[in-house]
Parts: structure tokens; sequence; C-alpha cells
């Protein structure tokens, strides 16, 4: 419904009026039954009335304008981008119109943090107006503003038209991919190692045969073949390479000790970060990766693959997926991943150490995973802890604070020998390096062959 919405000039106009009467002579009185009012004062309002009716009348219908609103389908966390709208001018708008003003708010989130919502603009003669905004989302998640209101303005500017248009797009910001250089170079070290190149981190030289060729002096004498050497009368090594089609497989805890933040960030955002440089690496050295996300139950299950667009989605299944406020249940998703994978895989358990849950129920789980997969427990530390148990206190609170902190880790170290002593491997890294040490477990892992 189109309702009528007066101006700021019209206020004015109405006081400026009010005062300017005052200067004429008397016109006499009207007894309008319930009052009795000076002429003046009734002529006036009588001109503005008509004037401000004139004005609605003239002002452009909102709803007979052509509106769009459009931005991209999908957005990167922190990215920016562009939001913009447009206005069509109707094929048959009268000339009068051609310089109408109109205002448009939008129902756009706070956490897409747009520039403005509103925007002014003047109605094209003909064809269409266009007026853009930059959005610079804070938050995953789908976005979907339906509403817009639509406020024209007639040839005086005294009278405005406003009508609610519905208008639903769909907006998904996605979860940045931060370690994207790790991953970059874990990559081409991995491909130097398999080329045959000395490599100041790599240990050993893989498990799947590749090739014969000839001795060198870096060759180690258990790497000679023999056979092919009594042929050749040459003596020849065996190459090997570090094994192809492997799985790794992400579980992602979506609990409630996810949502805890490090460094103003949730700790599922480094999560997901450490699962994407993870698809990253798998799939370029021809692994297949997958992931699955728990809290109670399993809520969202990517197969294992090798192709290069996994972990595009990655990003694309789980771009809204919030920590849940109840207790992770490892029990259940220990069950799942022993009925469906049975073939050795790596398991990679991102989630929180130094919780009574890990000691409570993760523990006597474990041993279940361990039997038959090679397992990474992964979290992230917290470098405002080792920041407090590092600061010399100055009074009551600080050293409070800076017991609480040693007592924490000290728990979080003790559960993390727990962990190592069953046959897992433990990182645990503060944000900027936890991206990067999940990616070397999983290189040193293929390295010595463990897989």
């Amino acid at each position: 419904m189109t309702w009528p919405v007066p101006t700021a000039r019209l206020v004015l106009l109405a006081a400026t009026g009010a005062v300017a009467v005052l200067l004429l002579p008397s016109l006499g009185r009207t007894d309008l039954g319930f009052a009795v009012v000076d002429n003046r004062f009734l002529y006036l309002n009588a001109a503005i009335l008509a004037a401000a009716l004139i004005d609605g009348l003239l002002a452009p219908a909102p709803g007979d304008l052509a509106l769009r609103r459009r931005h991209p389908r999908a957005v990167t966390l922190d990215h920016p981008t562009t939001l913009s709208w447009e206005v069509r001018t109707p094929a048959g708008l009268r000339p009068r119109w051609s310089s109408a003003r109109v205002a448009i708010a939008d129902q756009l989130a706070p956490s897409l943090r747009a520039g403005t919502r509103r925007v002014d603009l003047r109605l094209a003669e003909r064809g269409t107006t266009t007026v853009g905004v930059e959005l610079r989302p804070a938050r995953r998640g789908r976005f979907e503003p339906s509403e817009i209101v639509v406020r024209t303005t007639g040839p005086l500017g005294i009278m405005h038209k406003q009508r609610r248009r519905q208008h639903r797009t769909s907006l998904k910001v996605l979860p940045p991919f931060r370690s994207a250089r790790e991953a970059e170079l874990s990559l081409r070290r991995a491909r130097i190692l398999e080329i045959g190149l000395r490599s100041a981190r790599g240990r050993g030289g893989g498990t799947e045969f590749d090739s014969l060729r000839e001795l060198t002096p870096d060759d180690e004498t258990r790497r000679i073949d023999w056979a092919a050497t009594a042929r050749t009368q040459r003596p020849i090594v065996r190459t090997y390479r570090a094994e192809r089609n492997q799985t790794v497989l992400c579980l992602l805890d979506s609990g409630r000790t996810m949502a805890g933040r490090v460094q103003g960030v949730p700790r599922m955002e480094f999560a997901m970060d450490g699962a994407m440089l993870l698809a990253e690496l798998a799939t370029g050295l021809g692994d297949r990766m997958g992931l699955l996300s728990f809290d109670q139950e399993v809520n969202a299950t990517i197969e294992p693959s090798n192709r290069r667009s996994q972990r595009a989605q990655i990003s694309e299944r789980l771009f809204d997926l919030e920590p849940a406020l109840a207790e992770s249940n490892y029990q259940n998703v220990v069950t799942h991943v022993l009925a469906r994978y049975r073939r050795r895989s790596l398991l990679v358990l991102l989630t929180e150490l130094g919780t009574e849950a890990v000691g409570q129920f993760l523990m006597p789980a474990l041993p279940l995973l361990i039997r038959t997969h090679l397992v990474v427990v992964a979290a992230v530390r917290d470098p405002d802890l080792v920041h407090w148990t590092t600061n010399t206190p100055t009074d009551e609170d600080g050293a409070f604070l800076r017991a609480a902190s040693i007592s924490s880790l000290a728990r979080r170290d003790v559960l993390a020998a727990r962990v190592r002593a069953m046959g897992a491997v433990v990182v645990d890294e503060q944000p900027h390096d936890f991206a990067s040490a999940l990616g070397d477990a999983y290189l040193d892992a293929k390295a010595v062959g463990r897989l």
C-alpha cells in the first residue's frame, strides 16, 4: 500500500507562511462550529493542503517503478563486494516526472557492513538509473534481504509517496581461506620431494615404487635393485614416491567449545581454515579428502574425493555452519566413522583440548580409531593464555589471572600427552601457526609412509 508522507520542506513552508500571514491585515474570522478560526490561517492551510495534494498526485507511484537489487551470489568473508540498486523509468513516464527524486531504504543486515542502506537518486527520463554501495561482510552465513522501501517525491518537493516493496535475494558469505599462501608453499615443497630433490624438512622418500635409475653418490645402498643391476651391468636403484589415492577425513567438532573466541574469532573459523588447507594439499597430491561435522549428531558429510574443487565444495557446504550450544558426542562420531570408513585413513579431529568432555568422552573412544586409522587431534591454543603465563602480575587480579592461565595450559598439556601416549598425533598451535602445522602433520605422515 502507498502512503503519503510530508517532507521537511512542507513543514518549513507552513512555518514560514504562518509568520508571513501575521503581517497581513485581518480578513475576519470563520466559525467552524467547534472553533473560531482566523481567515488568514484558514486560507493559508487551504493553500498548503492544495499544494501538497497536487504535488503528491504528480509524484511517481512507487509501485510503477521497476526496481532491482543486484549483487554476487557468493562473497568471501572480509572481502569487499558491491551491491547496487537499479531503478528503471517506466515506458509511459510523463515529461514532468523526468526530474523526480527517488529514495531507497534497503533491509540489509548490520553484519554485511554496507556503506549505507539509504540512497537518493533522480529518475532518468528514459532508461535505468543505478547506484551502488560497498559491502564488507563480517559474518559467515546466508543473508536474504527481502524488503525495500521506495519513496518518491513530487516536483514541488513537499510530499512523498512511500511503499514497501518485496524483493528477495540471497547472498552467501563463504569462509575465508586465510592459509592459502601456506597451502601453496607446502604443496610446492611436497612436489619437490616427489621428483627426488632434497628438502630440509623431508624425511624418507615415500613407499610407492616409481621408477628405476642409475645409482648416484647420494643414493642409499639399500635402494639398489640387484636384479636390474645384474641385467644392465650397472648399479640401478629403485625410486619411490608418496602413495596416492589415500583418504584424509576431517572430523570437525561443531559443539559449544568451538564457539569460544580466540583473538576475537570463533575457534571454528580456524578449524575450517585448517580443513580447507588440508583439502588443497591432499587433492593437489592425488589423495582423497573428505569432511564431516558433528555436535550431538553428525550434521554434514562431504564424501572423500580427489577433485581439485573439493576445497571449494567444503567452503560451499559449510558456509552457514555455526557451533551448537551443546556438548559434542564423541562416541557417536567414532561409531559413525568406524562403520563407514574401514580402510586405513588419516583422521583429523578438529576440536578443543583442555575441556572435561575431551578427557571424559574422547579418551575412551580414541583407541577404537587408532587401532585402524592414523589419528591427528588438532586444536587452537589461545595466545592470550600464553601471554598471561609469562606476564609478571602487578596486582591481585593479575596474579589470579596468571595462576588460572598456568593451570589451564597445564591441564591442556596433560591431555595432549595422554593423546600422544595412545599413538595419535597432536597439533596444538596458536592461530597464526595452526593451519601450517596441520599441513606439516599430513605431509610428515605421507613422507614416512604411516598411512
